[in-house]
């Protein structure tokens, strides 16, 4: 499972448009915190999505505990994504994942993001799925599926490290675990180690179900 995240991670950085798919991973975590967000009576003011695969969600909520579980919401979401994603490559339904990715995309965009880069990422990504999904020959959509399911693979398990180091170094900007550290009085750094755990667990889900299919075109074992 280590060798699979740390080679596609170095792969997907090789490839010149890999940055804007990385953005995939952005837009699941955010609407991850608007999803728990929204289930616990919430409101969502705006998500944004950036070039540099930041990204940020303002909501309001009623009571202080809320934030705790729309903190939690984020990265867990976009590890539980990412088995999804492995789930539907391993029932090869490929195109129900695309049509899946297309289609928060365009929620997102009609809700929720309302910065220009944003909004530019969820249109041109939506319209590409769509056409990918609908159009292209059955390799081409698995390769490009793949991708996906890589980069939102290897996003989930980097993200949380990137904020562990945060955490240490600048407590305060260790985004969802400086939150939760400022909700709960437990320290950043534990919750950092927290989100590993739930991202490593989901990592070695998701190759288990890619070594179920393979790279092959013999039948699933499922």
């Amino acid at each position: 499972m280590i060798a699979v995240v740390v080679l596609t991670g170095i792969l997907t950085r090789f490839l010149p448009f890999s940055a804007f798919f990385r953005n995939v991973d952005t837009l699941i975590h955010e609407l991850s915190h608007a999803l728990v967000t929204l289930a616990l009576s919430g409101r969502v003011n705006v998500i944004h999505l950036y070039s540099n695969q930041g990204g940020v969600t303002l909501s309001t909520f009623s009571s202080n505990w809320m934030a705790i579980p729309i903190s939690l919401a984020g990265y867990v979401g976009s590890a539980l994504f990412a088995v999804l994603l492995f789930y539907l490559y391993a029932k090869r339904n490929e195109r129900a994942g695309l049509l899946t990715v297309m289609i928060l995309a365009i929620v997102a965009a009609a809700l929720f993001v309302r910065n220009g880069y944003g909004l530019l990422w969820c249109v041109g990504f939506a319209v590409l799925s769509g056409l990918v999904a609908f159009m292209a020959p059955p390799l081409l959509q698995k390769c490009y599926y793949l991708l996906i399911a890589f980069i939102c693979l290897v996003e989930s398990v980097i993200s949380p490290f990137v904020i562990l180091v945060l955490s240490v170094t600048r407590p305060a900007s260790a985004g969802d675990a400086a939150n939760l550290a400022q909700a709960t009085h437990v320290p950043a750094v534990i919750w950092c180690l927290v989100f590993i755990a739930v991202t490593l667990w989901c990592a070695k889900l998701s190759t288990s179900l890619l070594f179920k299919r393979g790279f092959g075109s013999g039948a699933a074992k499922i």
